[in-house]
């Protein structure tokens, strides 16, 4: 799962990696608006992106790619 938010440049760049990743990868991922919910806006506001895998933060800003697939398998 991913948070983020329009008009977020990083966040694009995640979407777009997750998106790449999820095509080879056998796996899918949600995206979550953190704008449409004003708890959320208040939890992540200055964090987006941020990726959470099997409900545990993962990265935050910015992901690395092969990093994502390692916490993924593990």
């Amino acid at each position: 799962m991913v948070y983020s938010r329009k008009g977020c440049h990083l966040c694009e760049v995640v979407k777009e990696s997750l998106t790449k990743l999820s095509r080879r990868g056998g796996f899918t991922w949600q995206d979550v608006d953190v704008d449409t919910d004003g708890e959320l806006r208040r939890q992540f506001n200055d964090e987006v992106p941020v990726v959470f895998i099997d409900g545990r933060k993962a990265f935050k800003y910015h992901m690395d790619e092969q990093e994502f697939l390692r916490k993924l398998a593990g």
